[in-house]
């Protein structure tokens, strides 16, 4: 199984900074360790407010349970929190190789997630909404081939998605979304992904 983890992390007032700097080295450590036995596939850092220490994971475990072994094994745990998003598997994604797209550094600066939710007006023919998904998975599979669309997962919840993507700027961000059929009957949050030091992929360019 494969899961989403926003970690958000609060280093007590007061706390010396060589202790910081030795757990975010121990941290540093372990998450190769974590990358190299196969659950931790990726680490992002999405927009932050001043002040703010919080970080976007891709683990894979094999349940649950397994994933909070492995986040508890993080010696930055001591001072944070985690919510897991588990993901399943969707039809139209490229698939799980490690790194499916693009691995020039220069673009990885330039991921997106975007997070979709469907909502199909009442009184739509469903021979129109089936045409479109249809449409979907054919534009999904152009997008993968071109670089763009890296990973597509099902998230909890009706009609819920989540896609990794790369792309030049949000200009083009958002020129790929609307190009997708389904956009017409769906809502898109999308986050822009810097990159994290400990990222698995940039440490394999």
């Amino acid at each position: 199984m494969e899961f989403l983890v926003t970690m958000t992390t609060r280093v007590p007032d007061g706390t010396p900074e060589e202790d910081v700097d030795d757990v975010r080295a121990r941290e540093a450590a372990h998450s190769s360790e974590l990358a190299e036995q196969g659950h931790l596939l990726r680490l992002w850092r999405p927009p932050l407010q001043p002040g703010e220490w919080r970080s976007l994971g891709l683990f894979a475990a094999s349940d649950s349970g397994q994933l909070e072994k492995v986040l508890a094994s993080m010696p930055l745990r001591i001072w944070r929190t985690d919510e897991v998003t588990p993901l399943s598997p969707h039809p139209n994604d490229p698939g799980a190789a490690p790194y499916p797209a693009s691995t020039d550094p220069a673009r990885l600066a330039h991921e997106y997630l975007t997070t979709f939710t469907e909502s199909v007006p009442a009184g739509t023919p469903e021979t129109a909404v089936a045409a479109a998904r249809a449409r979907e998975a054919a534009r999904a599979s152009e997008l993968a081939g071109e670089g763009h669309l890296e990973r597509l997962w099902k998230l909890p919840g009706e009609g819920r998605a989540l896609g990794l993507w790369q792309a030049d700027d949000a200009a083009q961000m958002s020129a790929i979304v609307a190009s997708l059929p389904l956009d017409p009957f769906m809502t898109t949050d999308t986050t822009p992904l810097t990159p994290h030091p400990s990222d698995p992929r940039a440490a394999s360019s």
